[in-house]
């Protein structure tokens, strides 16, 4: 029998029906591969191997049954972010000690109907706060890719480093992430792996723990657009508790694979060429331009002309959702408490003992600039910026764009505790530049391994669509896909 863990989502679907092999099978090759390979990686910090043998023995009866969801028996590892029922959910924080939930997020409750099986729980950066899952409470990730050459460890990405670093491992065939700035997009740029943010609206947030709620939406990090269109066809419904939540159709996303690209019009956003760009990411764009030209689609030059104003804009909303978010870890009804001489003084040893570092900074930011004082010339200036954000793309796909591209990330992935990145948290913050106007916007945006560079790391392009119009994000990343090949990592661990 094949290494069933090589297997991509659809090929397990197809030949679990085929009766090829059971949903026990499959499992216990997974969780075998975590026990191997976990402790390299750090990818999961709880797994459910009792749960996971009970939901795979479910589907093997309703596979004999001729019945089945969508993604009957296929194990799947969920972020660390979506609450999980009587499952470990701490958001890879210290102050979320303990948590098991008595309720299942949206998300996972759609994943379960439709037949798939859980691993486990998959690390983070605290509170999707980060771009490299090193501000988990479990320490961070390790990258399956290595430079060649080199066996110095490499970031993931994040904030769903875990989600990205266990796809691109094969220690789960997809897993849930979540993206407020890039967060799914560029950990699957890093692991050569393809990840989607939705439409805002697209996915509920129900059961998920909050960073930015006008920002935050919950997507697939998956091996290749075919399972990463077969995952969010179930993630995505609508949800009567979260009223945020679009009520639209899901389209058949998987349907939209391999249809021509033949006369659509692709954009190419001047401003995304940034100073100091590095030349194997401006090559890796060209390539991505040419590749769909050949395909038939027309290339058009565009402006968007706000872009130089997203992160700093997105910086200052994203902190300040954040302080508001975050104000509900007190101590008082669950998680970590640390005792005081009284509440005031056991919420502050409560919150300086549970935060992290990052999560602290992004707090006080966020509480500074919703201050009195400061909430008009901060705040309401970076909403309006947003606005301005939005209208630029609005005004693309009104003169008949039908896709953007551009490059996923200005680098590939980087050292673990790098001394760069470390002193300067700016410089860390400049990981999310590609993607941060997709979340300002509320709009769909997939990043696909497009090539590696000089040391054989693979690098992400991005297409970014109109507001529900993932389906042609799908049919454009499979003529990406096809033209770039697929890259996996060689195995060390």
């Amino acid at each position: 029998m094949t290494d069933l863990t090589a297997l991509t989502i659809a090929e397990a679907r197809d030949q679990l029906k085929s009766k090829a092999f059971s949903a026990s099978e499959l499992t216990d090759a997974y969780l075998t591969a975590i026990d191997a390979a976990n402790p390299a990686f750090n990818a999961y910090i709880a797994v459910t191997h009792d749960k996971a043998r009970a939901m795979a023995a479910a589907s093997d009866e309703k596979l004999a049954r001729g019945e089945g969801g969508a993604l009957e028996g296929i194990p799947l590892g969920v972020k660390d972010l979506f609450a999980t029922e009587g499952v470990h959910t701490q958001a890879c924080s210290h102050i979320l000690d303990g948590f098991k939930p008595r309720y299942e997020s949206t998300v996972t409750a759609n994943l379960w109907a439709d037949g798939a099986v859980m691993l486990g729980k998959l690390n983070m950066d605290e509170f999707a706060m980060g771009s490299s899952n090193e501000t988990s409470y479990y320490g961070p990730v390790i990258n399956p890719w290595r430079a060649k050459g080199s066996n110095a460890d490499l970031v993931p990405g994040g904030s769903s480093g875990g989600s990205a670093a266990a796809v691109s491992a094969r220690l789960c065939a997809g897993a849930t992430a979540t993206d407020t700035g890039g967060s799914i997009r560029q950990p699957a740029a890093f692991t050569g792996t393809v990840g989607i943010k939705p439409t805002y609206g697209r996915v509920s947030r129900w059961g998920t723990v909050a960073f930015a709620s006008s920002l935050d939406q919950a997507g697939p990090i998956a091996r290749d657009v075919r399972d990463a269109a077969i995952m969010l066809k179930s993630m995505a419904s609508v949800d009567a508790k979260d009223t945020t939540s679009v009520d639209m159709a899901v389209p058949d996303y998987e349907a939209a694979i391999g249809r021509s690209v033949k006369g659509m019009k692709i954009g190419i956003p001047k401003e995304y060429r940034v100073e100091g760009m590095p030349e194997e990411i401006e090559a890796l764009w060209q390539k991505g331009i040419a590749w769909l030209r050949d395909a038939g689609a027309e290339i058009v030059d565009i402006s968007l002309p706000h872009t130089k104003y997203a992160l700093p804009a997105y910086y200052i909303v994203a902190p300040a959702e954040a302080s508001s978010n975050l104000a509900r870890y007190d101590g008082v009804r669950y998680g970590l408490r640390v005792p005081g001489k009284d509440i005031a003084d056991m919420y502050e040893n409560t919150r300086a003992a549970g935060f992290g570092r990052e999560v602290k900074r992004r707090i006080m930011i966020g509480t500074y600039v919703l201050s009195a004082g400061y909430y008009d010339a901060y705040y309401l200036q970076a909403q309006k910026v947003r606005t301005l954000i939005k209208r630029d793309f609005e005004q693309a796909f009104a003169n008949g764009i039908d896709v953007i591209l551009t490059p996923a990330t200005p680098s590939a992935a980087f050292g673990v505790a790098d001394q760069d990145m470390a002193a300067d948290p700016v410089k860390m913050y400049l990981n999310d530049i590609f993607t941060v106007t997709v979340n300002m916007a509320g709009l769909p945006g997939i990043a696909v391994p497009a090539g590696l560079d000089a040391r054989g790391l693979p690098l992400g392009l991005q297409l970014i669509g109109r507001p529900f119009d993932e389906e042609t994000l799908f049919q454009t990343a499979g003529v990406i896909e096809q033209a770039a090949g697929r890259f996996t990592p060689e195995k060390w661990w």
